[in-house]
This record gives structure tokens, sequence and C-alpha cells, in this order.
């Protein structure tokens, strides 16, 4: 029997989602002590946990009895931190999980999900995955929204069976750190869809973000993570803050057991440490601002500005001694990881995440001795 034929069509012609290269597997391919290496790949907080997070996971006892399905404490945790009723947050392994919930909870097969390339590549992962169209709306060369563009995007499939369910946002935007103003996600809002907004990077944007705006909005879900904020990444625990009469549906097709245990209580702990969570906050925004500073005294590269915890770079061509992807191997050759971009929107970039001032020093000696 031929088992392949019997999956879902879509799913066999389907790209997979292109994740980094697993760090204990890039060690070995260079053959250095991880020690040695410099990650700044993926966005991660170098700055790692908050001590107090470490403590409670190390003191938890209870790894060995399932997690509350509710998550009680980590909502009450967690609305006490941002400000909106517990009763509005829903928790998961990581954003990515409240990605899926949301898709399986609003897209059939066949409706249109609404995209804004370049951003992070699990929006258009997720429209596959469901077998829905995707409907990109391309950003300006600076990478900010066509907002008419993407109404008039909305206006032509209201009539076909292709109608817009769901138009993901990311802001700041992932790659570029760029932000939406107020006024372009008000008119956004205005649009007959729902708009997802994630925020995984607004801590480092000197906004408060909207998850404030949700219960008013109506159609508006903000997403946020640990991984960014709370130096949380490994442990995945992320959620998602809906209005009043979307989440009770959400509740009936969540995994009961995620986050896991271990992420809800290094969770919990983080946020009951706030003035470590705002001194990383404080050293990271330091640091990435020194970082474009120092990177863009190469006359090669042009530095976009950015409000997280990353800084991307384009590669001119006709000035730059080496392109962009031989500039990421011959980085990686010395240690330095970054990541490489090339398609629409980003050819010739880099995207450089924001480490320790340590790290940023290794990096501009690395470029130096690179591209002489």
């Amino acid at each position: 029997m031929d088992i392949e034929s019997l999956l879902s069509p879509h799913l066999r012609t389907m790209e997979p989602y292109t994740p980094i290269v697993p760090f204990e597997v890039l060690s070995k391919q260079l053959g250095r002590d991880p020690s040695e290496i410099v990650k700044l790949d993926a966005n991660e907080n170098l700055y790692g946990p908050s001590p107090r997070a470490i403590e409670a996971l190390a003191s938890c006892g209870a790894l060995h009895i399932y997690p509350d399905p509710d998550q009680t404490a980590l909502r009450e945790a967690i609305a006490g931190y941002i400000g909106v009723p517990a009763e509005q947050i829903l928790c998961g392994a990581g954003a990515d999980e409240i990605i899926d919930i949301v898709g399986r909870a609003f897209v059939r097969g066949g409706d249109a999900v609404i995209d804004l390339p370049p951003t992070f590549g699990m929006y258009r992962f997720e429209s596959d995955v469901l077998g829905a169209q995707y409907a990109p709306v391309p950003r300006r060369p600076d990478f900010s929204i066509d907002v008419d563009a993407v109404a008039e995007t909305v206006a032509s499939r209201q009539s076909s069976h292709a109608r817009p369910k769901l138009l993901f946002v990311a802001n700041p935007n992932n790659p570029d750190g760029s932000t939406i103003a107020d006024e372009d996600l008000r008119r956004l809002l205005a649009l007959p869809l729902i708009v997802v907004l994630d925020e995984a990077y607004i801590d480092f944007s000197g906004s408060p973000g909207h998850a404030n705006w949700v219960q008013d909005s109506g159609n508006l879900i903000v997403l946020r993570t640990f991984s960014k904020l709370a130096g949380l990444a490994g442990l995945r625990v992320g959620y998602g803050v809906f209005p009043s009469n979307v989440i009770k549906h959400l509740w009936k097709i969540k995994q009961p057991y995620t986050p896991n245990v271990a992420g809800s209580v290094a969770a919990i702990a983080a946020l009951g440490d706030r003035a470590w969570l705002q001194d990383s906050i404080q050293r990271i925004v330091a640091e990435r601002e020194r970082l474009s500073d120092l990177l863009g005294r190469f006359d090669w590269l042009r530095v976009y500005p950015s409000r997280t915890n990353f800084v991307l770079c384009r590669v001119k061509p006709e000035a730059a001694p080496l392109g962009a992807k031989p500039l990421k191997l011959a980085l990686q050759q010395r240690g330095i990881l970054v990541r490489h971009f090339d398609k629409d929107g980003l050819r010739d970039c880099v995207r450089i995440s924001v480490g320790r001032p340590e790290h940023t020093d290794a990096l501009i000696q690395a470029l130096k001795e690179t591209t002489p």
C-alpha cells in the first residue's frame, strides 16, 4: 500500500520550514568548541534568563506532574506584567503554537492568509500547513507596509471562495526591525479580517505595544514570547492576547499541557524579576546602537534602523569585497554565526543578532580581517 498517497495533497508539494543549523551540529562541522563560537544568527537573548528563573527551575519539584491545563499562575503573572485581564490570555509552547491554534481556529482549506514579506517565515509555513491560499503583499523597499495594497487585496478577494481570514503583521518586523505606525494599524483593523500582531520583539522597541487594544478592537490578536525578553528560547513559552468572544473557542482546540512545567515555572519567576528584565533590555538596546554605529563605518554595508535585538545589513554589491553569502561563510569559519538571506526583498542581506559587548567586538574584528 502506498501510504504517501493518503497524505493531504497540499502536503506532498509543500516546502518545509527552514530553521538555522543546530548549534551543536555547526560546532562539530567547524571543529570548534561551543565556547569559541559567537552565535548571532537566531535573535536569542545572549544575556540568558534571570537568576530567579534558573533558581526556580533548579528547585522545581513537580516535573513528574502534568502542567495545569488552564495555565492559571502563568496567565495571572502575565496579566500583572502587561496589564490585561488573565481571561484574555492563552499560553502555549512558544508563540509558534499560538500561531498554529489561531490558524486552525479560523482558516479552512481555500481561505486566504495575507502575509507581508519579507517577514517571519512561520506565517507562510502556517498558511501552507493549513492548505490556505497564500496572499503576499510585499513591503516597500524600506520595509514599510503598503496599507493601500493590503486593502486592495482584501477587497479583491471578498467575493471569491478564497476570502482572506487572517493578516499577519510582525511588529517590530523580523528581519529588518521596523515598526508599524498606530495610524496604519488602525487602517488595517478597519478591514474585514483578523489582524494577528506578532510583538515578539516589542520589549526592545521603546513602545508598550498593543495588548491593551485587543478588547476594544474586536478583530485584533496580539502575540508575545518569553524567548527574547526573558532569554527562555529553549523552553518554548509564548502567549496570545485575544478578544473575550474568541478566546473561549480557542481553548477547545489547544493542547491541554502546554507550556510544560519547566517553561511555566521559569517564565513566572522571570516576570517576578522585573529589575533583571529591564536591565537586560537596556543592555541590549545600548549594544544594538553601538553595533549599528560600528557596522555603519563599513562603507560597503547599508545598516537598517532597528527597534529589536538584531540589525539587518545589506551588502552593497558594487562596493563590497565579498557578497553576502561568502561573507556569512567567511565569518562562520572564524566562529561568528550570522543569518544570510537570499530571497525577494532581502537579496544581499545579513541579519546580525545583538549580543554582549564582547560579541560585538569579536564580530567587528572578524569583519576587518575578512574584508581588508
